[in-house]
C-alpha cells in the first residue's frame, strides 16, 4: 500500500505542485485547503486527488480534519506544511489583526499539524515532514515581518523537532524556496517580475515543479539520514 501524503495548502501554487509531484512518484496524496473552493475542487475533478477543508490555524480543526484523513484514507506517514498567508504592509502601519493571523496560519499551523501527526508515525516509527519556508526567512523582506518570522520560526521548529524525532525513524527538514510563479506573481506588474529576474543568478523565476521536486527527494527513502536540513530554491539569489 502507497504511503498517505498530506500536504497543507495542497490545491494552488507551491502546495499543487507538491501534491501533483508526490501522487507521480506513487504516494497516496490528500491535499488540504483553507478557501479557495474553485481550486480545490478543480484539482480533485482533475487529479482525483482528495479535498479537505480546514483552517490550520485552528489547533481543534486539525485535529478533527486529521483524524478524518486517516479514517477514510489511512495513516499520514508523510506531511507537507506549505499552507502560509502574507498580507504585506510596513509593521508600523500593519493591524494587529494581520500579525496574528499570519502567525497562526504559518507558524502555529506547523504545531497544531504536527502535534497530531507525529503521535502516529512515532508509533509506527517511521516519518516524513517537509516545511516549505522562504527565502526570506534568511535575508528579510520590506512589508514582511510577520510573514519573515513565522518563516524564521519554522525553521527553528523543524530543528527542534528533527532532535526528539530522529530516534523515531522521523525525518523533519525544510524547503526555502525564492520567488516562485504563484497566482500572486502572475498577477504582478511586468517590471516588477523584470527586476526580480535580472537580480537572481539563474535568469528567471522559479517554478513550483522546482520546490516540488525538493520536497520529493526529502520524504524519498533515499533522503533517510537527512533531517533538520534546509533546502535553498532560490535560483541563487541568496547564497549562504
Amino acid at each position: 500500500m502507497a504511503r498517505v501524503a498530506l500536504v497543507t495548502g495542497g490545491t494552488r501554487g507551491i502546495g499543487k505542485g507538491c501534491s501533483l509531484a508526490l501522487k507521480a512518484a506513487g504516494y497516496r496524496v490528500v491535499a488540504n485547503y483553507a478557501t479557495n473552493e474553485e481550486a480545490a475542487q478543480t484539482i480533485n475533478k482533475e487529479t482525483d486527488i482528495p479535498i479537505y477543508r480546514w483552517d490550520v490555524g485552528d489547533f481543534d480543526a486539525c485535529a478533527t480534519g486529521i483524524k478524518q484523513v486517516e479514517n477514510e484514507i489511512g495513516p499520514i506517514e508523510i506531511f507537507v506544511g506549505n499552507a502560509a498567508i502574507s498580507p504585506d504592509k510596513f509593521m508600523h502601519k500593519m493591524p494587529k489583526e494581520s500579525w496574528y493571523k499570519t502567525i497562526d496560519t504559518n507558524l502555529n499551523a506547523c504545531f497544531n499539524m504536527s502535534h497530531h501527526i507525529l503521535k502516529g508515525m512515532r508509533q509506527r516509527q517511521y516519518g516524513r515532514v517537509v516545511f516549505i519556508t522562504s527565502v526570506n526567512a534568511h535575508r528579510g523582506a520590506l512589508g514582511e515581518t510577520h510573514y519573515d518570522a513565522t518563516k524564521a520560526g519554522m525553521i527553528g521548529f523543524s530543528k527542534a523537532l528533527a532532535l526528539e524525532s530522529g530516534a523515531r525513524g522521523i525525518t523533519v527538514n525544510c524547503v526555502a524556496p525564492g520567488l516562485i510563479d504563484t497566482d500572486m506573481v502572475a498577477s504582478a506588474p511586468q517590471e516588477w517580475k523584470d527586476k526580480k529576474i535580472a537580480s537572481t543568478p539563474m535568469g528567471r523565476i522559479g517554478e513550483p515543479e522546482d520546490v516540488a521536486r525538493c520536497v520529493v527527494f526529502l520524504v524519498a527513502k533515499e533522503a533517510d539520514f537527512i533531517t533538520g536540513a534546509t533546502l535553498d530554491v532560490n535560483g541563487g539569489v541568496h547564497m549562504r
